[in-house]
Formats: structure tokens, C-alpha cells, sequence
């Protein structure tokens, strides 16, 4: 059977779009690297937009890259209901984009946060948590100066009873508290979907948490679920 083809976009300042490109590899599928001015996907079935510091994040953080040519395609992508993953830059690209409601900013703390956190996943209505269980917790890092994830009260509130928030920042033992939170994300959002559940945006990074000779496992379950999902559709 053919791997399904995950297309991952490299804007200039992309640091982490090799470490997904092999993260898609070692979980079993094919990936594709795509330029920031291509115009296509390469026929890809998925899409990820990679952490790092597109465009230098000047002006705001993915606010150029939102603009880049290839980001018509990935809209495309995501209006046919084809899944695409915004991991940490590329979650601040999907909301500069309007894929995604919010926008991230500044830590609270003011200062970058690099370390291990746990997540709790929120819901499996999403194309990157269908192959989890409800409440289960995973453990993923970050990396980042601006992950922030702020909305008004109407916006929140939308995503909540729409089953919308993804992930949310917790203890290891899954509870939700202040502590558990690295950046003072409102009520400990750490990844949200768009309504259809194709586009995911996350600060966490699941393409560093793939392999077990290097860290946690947390992001499996994300590859896992988006392969399954796409050999399930390819039936």
C-alpha cells in the first residue's frame, strides 16, 4: 500500500521542518518537503507547518508567512477538509492565516520557555487525536518565547462547547492547574482545531517526541492518528 504523503512547508527561519520530515519517516510515512514559495503540495495528503522563527517573526510572529505563496495551497488543503498540523510557529501561522481563532503572545512570564510538559487531550473529534483516549496524558516539549495562547471570552467560550480545545496544559497525573501552565495560556490551552477537526494548531512539539532513544513518546499518537486516518480514507 502506498505511504500517505505529508507535505512539510519550510519558510526561511524554520528550524524543526527536518526533524518532522523524519518524525513523518520514522512513524511510517512519506514525507514531502515544500518550499515557502511553491505554489503546490507536491500532492501531499497532509500538511505541517514546522516551529521555528519565519521571516525572523517580524511584525508579529507567522504574520509574514501567512502571506507566503504556498499558503494559498495549505488553505485549499484545509478547505477540502485535508488535515494540517501548526506545530509551535506554525500554530501562530495557522491563526495569523485565520485557520484558527486566537493568537499567541508572550509568555507571561516574558522569558522563553524550553523544557518537558505534559498535555491532556480534550477531545478525538481532530484528524491528529483519533487514535488516543480521553483524558489520556501525554508528555511533549516546548520551546518557545511567544506560546501564549490568548482569545476573547465569546471565542473561548465557542471552543469549549464546541469541543474545539485539544490539548490542554497539565500535571502528570492529568490535572489542570495554574502550575501545570509554561506560558499562561488562557484556561491552559495548548492546542485548539477549527470546527471541521482537520486544521490542529499546538505550541508543544510532537515531532520531538516520536522517538524513544531520545525522549518521551508523546507525539506518537499524533503521527499515528493522522497516518491511520489517511490509509483509512485511501481505502
Amino acid at each position: 500500500m502506498t505511504k500517505p504523503r505529508v507535505a512539510v512547508v519550510t519558510f526561511p527561519g524554520s528550524n524543526d521542518d527536518r526533524d518532522a520530515l523524519r518524525a513523518v519517516e520514522q512513524m511510517g510515512g512519506e514525507p514531502v518537503s515544500v518550499w515557502h514559495r511553491d505554489t503546490d503540495l507536491r500532492g501531499a495528503d497532509a500538511v505541517i507547518l514546522p516551529g521555528g522563527f519565519a521571516y525572523g517573526d517580524y511584525l508579529r510572529t507567522g504574520a509574514i508567512a501567512a502571506f507566503a505563496p504556498v499558503m494559498e495551497a495549505v488553505r485549499e488543503h484545509a478547505e477540502a477538509g485535508r488535515p494540517v498540523l501548526g506545530v509551535c510557529n506554525g500554530f501562530q501561522i495557522l491563526c495569523e492565516a485565520r485557520l484558527l481563532p486566537g493568537a499567541l503572545i508572550r509568555n507571561k512570564t516574558l522569558s522563553f520557555v524550553h523544557r518537558r510538559v505534559h498535555v491532556r487531550v480534550e477531545t478525538l473529534r481532530s484528524a491528529f487525536t483519533s487514535s488516543a483516549e480521553p483524558g489520556d496524558v501525554l508528555e511533549i516539549p516546548i520551546k518557545h518565547g511567544e506560546g501564549q495562547y490568548v482569545a476573547d471570552d465569546a471565542t473561548l467560550d465557542r471552543l469549549e462547547s464546541e469541543g474545539q480545545v485539544v490539548f490542554r496544559y497539565c500535571t502528570p497525573e492529568g490535572a489542570v492547574t495554574e502550575d501545570a501552565n509554561p506560558n499562561g495560556a488562557m484556561r491552559n490551552i495548548a492546542g485548539i482545531r477549527n470546527e471541521a477537526g482537520n486544521v490542529v494548531g499546538l505550541m508543544p512539539h510532537p515531532e520531538h517526541a516520536v522517538d524513544p532513544d531520545v525522549g518521551p513518546v508523546g507525539g506518537q499518537v499524533l503521527f499515528e492518528s493522522l497516518l491511520s486516518s489517511l490509509v483509512g480514507a485511501a481505502r
